[in-house]
């Protein structure tokens, strides 16, 4: 049986035909002005403590490097060291590992991939979004609408500085029901909800 159709080698099949799906969504995304990697940014936790699962994002550059970009690491390297592991058990005894017992072997590699080259990738992709700041910080901050047409139910993107003058990328709606913020739009930030903001009309466009 081929490799790449074989049932034992079916996780690895999944997170290739997922790197595949990604890439169309993203491509998708910026077609309408919608970033699925600024939405799953969005989802995330911020890392700000020294517990145990902050230390594993930070060695993962969760916060650094755009989490799709992370996802998109860890997905490839997983498919690549599943598909070779296999591969290279099948040519030596001539069977392939069960399916999930392939599949937790594969995944310390993976994940030590993602560390290696998250590393790179942080110091090669510019990235203005800083975790350092509060989520909550941001309430009260101006911004502008800079991808997408904000409207209660659908989210835009708006860019917003903090206190220190990073830029932030928020999916922001209106505050008020009936009102939409068109791209370009300046905003307030006033409160969050879930992983997005809901915001005003800036009252006073010379805070920007």
């Amino acid at each position: 049986m081929s490799l790449f159709v074989a049932a034992e080698t079916l996780p690895f099949g999944v997170a290739f035909v997922l790197v595949i799906v990604i890439a169309l969504l993203e491509g998708v995304g910026m077609l309408i002005s919608l970033s699925p990697s600024n939405l799953l940014d969005q989802l995330l936790p911020e890392i700000d403590g020294d517990s145990g699962i902050d230390r594993a994002l930070g060695w993962l550059h969760v916060g650094k490097v755009p989490s799709l970009v992370l996802l998109v690491l860890f997905l490839s390297a997983y498919a690549l060291f599943g598909y070779a592991l296999q591969m290279l058990l099948h040519g030596l005894l001539g069977f392939y590992l069960p399916a999930w017992i392939a599949g937790i072997v594969a995944l310390p590699p993976s994940l030590a991939t993602v560390g290696s080259l998250g590393k790179l990738a942080a110091r090669i992709i510019p990235r203005d979004e800083s975790s350092a700041v509060s989520e909550l910080s941001l309430i009260g901050r101006a911004g502008v609408v800079s991808a997408g047409v904000a409207r209660r139910g659908l989210a835009a993107q708006a860019r917003v500085r903090d206190s220190q003058g990073r830029t932030h990328y928020l999916m922001v709606e209106p505050d008020v029901d009936d009102e939409t913020f068109d791209e370009g739009a300046q905003i307030l930030i006033v409160r969050k909800t879930g992983a997005s903001y809901r915001c005003i009309a800036n009252p006073h466009p010379a805070l920007l």
